[in-house]
Parts: C-alpha cells; structure tokens; sequence
C-alpha cells in the first residue's frame, strides 16, 4: 500500500483483505513506536559516557532501524543529545567493521561535532573534509580510497556541492545533522544530500516541521524516500487534512520514523531548571513613531497598482523597514547614531541588563541583522561595565570555539550579542542564564532554537527569555497572530510555523501594521 494514501484501503477491498504481522515483524513495528523495551545496546569501554535512560532509548531505536536497513528523524528538543546518541551508533558500527559514515552538518558545528566525537569516543577514525581543518589540494584528491581509512567523515553542507567524491563512497550511514538545512527540496544542497549512497540515512532536527509541511516532506524524501509520496502527491492530501483539521493519519504514519522527546517533559529529564518566556513591552521614541507613520504612509500609496511578485517584494521590503524602525532610528536611517534614547528597545534592553549584571549572571541577546549585533555589544559593554563578545555569519569558523570557551568559563564576558541564524544552532552556551531576543524572526521554532543554546542539559540555573515586543505596531500584532497559529505545529509535531504575511490583502496587511499611536507610545 502507498503510504501517501494516509487513510487505508478502499472499502470493497477492506472487507476481504486482512494483514496481520508475523511475530518478528511485529515486534520490530513495536520497537519503533516505543524503544523503551528494546535490548540493551553495549558499545563497551569505547564510549566514555554515561548515557540518560532516554538516550539508551534512543540509541536502542537508532540500532533498530539501523538493522532493518530504514531511515528515521531522531527529532529530539535541543540539548537532549542527539549528537552523543549518534556518535554511540557509529561506534557499534566500528565494532562490527561495518565501514565509514558520513555526518553533514552546518560549517559552524564541525568543530562542535569533531569535540565531540574526541571527548566521548576517541577511538573513532575521524576525517574533517573542510577547509577549516584541511587544505584545499588535500580536500581535491579525496575520494572513496580515503574514505575508508576512517570510521566517520564529516563536513559541511556546502562542501557536498564541492567534493563530488562524497557521491562515489558507500556509506555505512549517512547523518544530516541540523537536517532542516534541507527543507528546501529545489536547493542543490537538497538534491546533493539526497543522492549520496547509503545503508541508512539519519536526519537529525530539533524542528522537523520549522515553517510548513512540506518542510517534514523534504525530510523524509531523504531518510525514506517514497514513504510520503511525491511531493505533488503529499501537498494534495495534506490539502484534504487540513480542511478537515485532523493530522491523526499523517501523525501515524510518520510515527515509526520520527523520535521525538521534550525536555519539558519530566518523565523525559527530571534535572533541568525551569524555562520561562516572558514578553518584554517596548515603547516607540517619538522619532522612530514618526518615522513608522511615515512608512505606513508610504506602504498604503505604493499598494496601489503593485500586483503578484512586485507586490510580494514591496510587501517583504517594508516589513523590513518597520523591523528596523522598531529596533532603532538609526537602523533604517543607516547614519550610525545609536544612541541610547532613541529607542524603546534599547531603553528596555538596559533596563533589563542592569538588574542582571547586579546578580553577577550572563545574558545572551539576538537579533536578526548581523548589523546590529556591534551597536549592541557597545551598548552593553557600557551597562556591564565590560566588554562582551560577538558571534555572527563573518565570524571564523576556527574563531567560534574559542569565543563560546571563553564565554563559558566562569570569568569570561557578561554577555554575547549573536546574529539569529549564526548563533541559533548547535552552541552550549548554558553559562547564561538570561536570553533576549531583541527583534522577532517571527518564527517560534527558529525562536526556540536559540534559546534553546541556554536551556539545555548543563545548565543548572533556571532560564528566563525575555521576547522584545514594540506595543502598538506590527511587532505586536504579529505576536498575537503567531499565538493562534501555533495549533497546526502542535496537531502535527510540535514545531512552529511564521505566518505567510504576503498573502494578506491590502486591507487586512494596513491593519496589520498600522499604528496605534497611544500604545507606541505609553500614552
């Protein structure tokens, strides 16, 4: 049967057909739905850890599908331990000779995965294909000889595109880590993941389904590819699902293949510390109020006559625009001014900082725009009364290590200031116990990711996140949208999804970000 079929048989074939599993089969179905009575997985001595009773699970569930030659999603929240999961796979895999696998993940995280796998399990031959850590002639005569000299290889997303070698080796496995990097089925980073050749294919991803559906699609079309049907095929039924609000099909069906554990639930991890979010109201300056009005203004006039792309570009500019507004006078304007009074934010953002500072404890503040983050860290360096650190896309790969040890250790920098993107993924940064998020992505799973670089295991002190919000504009009326939309996330994983702001007519996208000048302003 067709698993995009989703519902079952037809009903003349219903009332003669009967599948009934074999004791076998049966209890590998089993064994996928729930791993908790699985075997005991041994790597012995070669693993220099002591596992959570939910990373034994996991491990045991890794093994099993492993076994029966299927991908999965180990789909894990953030800081549970995906990675030390994986790396005890891949040990079992050296201690059966089964040959070399490949781990793809961000550039940023090779490092982290290459500490990683030295800490736990040494013992494994592992080659890092980057130029961060190899030559670039030494990466060109790469190839499959190499390859099976070493237990794993790792390298970043973007080098698949420049080592084709990659596409030559028969893998033991191949693990995405960060696998939403391939949601985006027409990238060619997408396509060059899903040709690679391997026994089993692993995507690893604390957001299976970060923005829509299709996103668990791309996903699974690597890990098991046809379970979910072609994408034309899954887009026209989850359509149907989604009329009728009921996801309890597609949920089952991904079900055997998905792992997914929370750290909020206690059965799960009963030693973490609590997380709370809080919104921290912002109000507009005088002069970024006008400015805003300004740009409303200039919003509704250009609306007139824009039609399909055009439109969708206009609309995308200015939603910017009014970012920016709500972050600083000087972030639209460009005229690196940044003082202190100009914006709501960053009068909030200091007073905020101060009381953490007095308590002798460590901040992390994001923000969208890689731009932003040095008026930031200056900005806080005068509040802390020391200099802090910074970590966006410019940031060296070889550099990052570095700066999270520093921040890390008990006398290092009050504070770091990170670009969303850069900085959202992959870091333990649980010496902070305060998060900021001082602009919106927008997008709750993103969102949540990087708080996630505080709120994870090692983190001993409870963690506050505190979600910039500029009253009376589009930021708040955004907020509330997302709220209400978070029941699809939930019906189907629990991820999120930002809402599609370009395709609001006219009238209800004015509503959206007009302003209310009394509330802007704590009137």
């Amino acid at each position: 049967l067709s698993g995009i079929q989703l519902g079952g048989i037809d009903e003349a074939a219903e009332q003669w057909t009967e599948v009934t599993a074999g004791q076998w089969l049966s209890r590998a179905l089993s064994g996928l739905r729930d791993p908790a009575p699985l075997g005991a997985v041994k790597p012995g001595k070669a693993l220099r850890a002591r596992l959570r009773p939910y990373q034994e699970q996991g491990v045991r569930w890794l093994v099993l599908l492993d076994e029966l030659g299927l991908g999965g999603c180990l789909a894990d929240d953030m800081g549970l331990g995906k990675t030390l999961q994986v790396i005890v796979l891949l040990l079992m895999h050296k201690k059966s000779g089964a040959g070399p696998s490949l781990v793809v993940v961000p550039a940023s995280l090779i490092a982290n995965w290459k500490s990683e796998i030295d800490r736990f399990a040494p013992s494994l031959g592992t080659y890092v294909a980057h130029t961060s850590a190899v030559t670039r002639d030494e990466l060109a005569s790469f190839g499959p000889r190499e390859a099976m000299r070493h237990d794993v290889v790792l390298t970043s997303y973007g080098s698949l595109l420049r080592l084709p070698s990659l596409k030559q080796v028969k893998w033991r496995a191949v693990v995405l880590d960060e696998a939403q990097a391939i949601k985006n089925p027409a990238a060619q980073q997408t396509r060059a993941a899903k040709s690679l050749e391997a026994r089993t294919r692993l995507a690893l991803t604390g957001t299976p389904l970060e923005n829509r559906l299709s996103d668990l699609w791309s996903i699974f079309d690597f890990a098991n590819p046809g379970l979910l049907g072609s994408s034309g095929e899954f887009t026209r039924c989850t359509r149907d699902l989604s009329r009728t609000g009921n996801y309890a099909p597609l949920r089952s069906l991904v079900a055997p293949y998905i792992l997914r554990r929370l750290k909020t639930d206690r059965d799960v991890i009963s030693d973490l510390p609590d997380k709370t979010e809080v919104k921290a109201y912002c109000q507009l300056t005088k002069k970024q109020a006008a400015l805003y009005r300004m740009a409303v203004d200039e919003l509704a006039a250009a609306l007139q006559g824009a039609r399909d792309m055009q439109r969708k570009g206009l609309v995308l500019a200015f939603l910017l625009r009014f970012k920016q507004i709500c972050n600083h006078p000087s972030h639209w304007l460009g005229d690196g001014g940044w003082e202190p009074s100009g914006s709501g934010k960053l009068l909030r953002l200091g007073e905020i900082c101060e009381e953490i500072s007095s308590r002798g404890r460590k901040v992390l503040v994001f923000t969208q725009f890689r731009q932003v983050t040095d008026p930031l860290a200056d900005f806080l360096a005068s509040i802390f009364g020391r200099p802090g650190l910074v970590l966006h896309g410019g940031t060296p790969v070889k550099r990052r290590k570095s700066i999270v040890d520093d921040f890390q250790s008990e006398t290092g920098p009050p504070f770091m200031v990170l670009s969303l993107k850069a900085g959202g993924t992959g870091l333990n940064l649980t010496a902070a116990s305060h998060v900021v998020h001082f602009d919106r992505w927008w997008n709750p799973a993103v969102e949540d990711q990087a708080t996630d670089r505080a709120f994870r295991i090692g983190q001993k002190a409870n963690v506050l996140v505190h979600k910039f919000v500029c009253r009376g504009t589009i930021e708040e009326r955004v907020d509330e949208l997302i709220e209400s939309k978070k029941l699809l996330s939930r019906e189907v994983l629990t991820a999120g999804a930002e809402p599609p702001l370009t395709e609001l007519s006219d009238a209800e996208l004015m509503d959206l970000v007009s302003l209310d000048i009394g509330k802007a302003l704590g009137e």
